[in-house]
């Protein structure tokens, strides 16, 4: 079953994004490529069940087992040796890509506490977003009483898109909720 997102994208979306930045060619249209959520704790390194409860955390978020990444170099001010865990990914892609930012927009944004829209200053000028979260609460599929420690995520879209012009269009086009000036 295609997502609904990506099916809306398919039919109606791509004659607006194609219309709105005057291109000539369908294959110049962008589009979502993958999703990154990173979640990083330097108590993984010491304490085996913070990197435990950040794994099911983000196999409950995101649907598939997220990755263990390593320190790549010791930090002796932190304490942290080369090798030590410190944080997980995972990156999501196809159908899984599709049904994760439709619930993030949809369910997930409106339930961030003083939420006033998203930076438009975020992009890295390949026209792929990333922002932050302050807690991992927002989502509904965490457990509040399974939670151990409050921490926070950094989510990156990666686009098509070549500049930030389009990939500001492209999630403005698919609902991505960015601060008004």
């Amino acid at each position: 079953m295609i997502p609904r997102l990506k099916e809306q994208f398919n039919t109606e979306l791509k004659q607006k994004i194609m219309s709105d930045l005057q291109l000539s060619n369908v294959n110049e249209i962008p589009s979502l490529e993958k999703i990154i959520i990173n979640i990083g704790d330097g108590k993984a390194a010491t304490d085996g069940r913070a990197l435990e409860s950040m794994v099911d955390e983000l196999t409950a978020i995101s649907g598939q087992k997220p990755v263990i990444r390593r320190a790549k170099k010791s930090i002796a001010g932190f304490k942290i040796r080369e090798g030590m865990p410190i944080g997980t990914s995972v990156t999501l892609r196809g159908d899984r890509m599709w049904e994760f930012y439709d619930r993030f927009v949809q369910v997930v944004v409106p339930r961030i506490r003083d939420f006033r829209g998203f930076n438009k200053k975020s992009f890295d000028g390949n026209g792929n977003y990333t922002l932050g979260l302050n807690e991992q609460l927002v989502f509904p599929e965490v457990e509040y009483d399974k939670v151990r420690d409050i921490r926070g995520m950094n989510i990156t879209i990666c686009t098509s898109a070549n500049d930030n012009e389009k990939g500001y269009v492209l999630l403005q086009s698919l609902g991505f909720p960015f601060r008004e000036n």
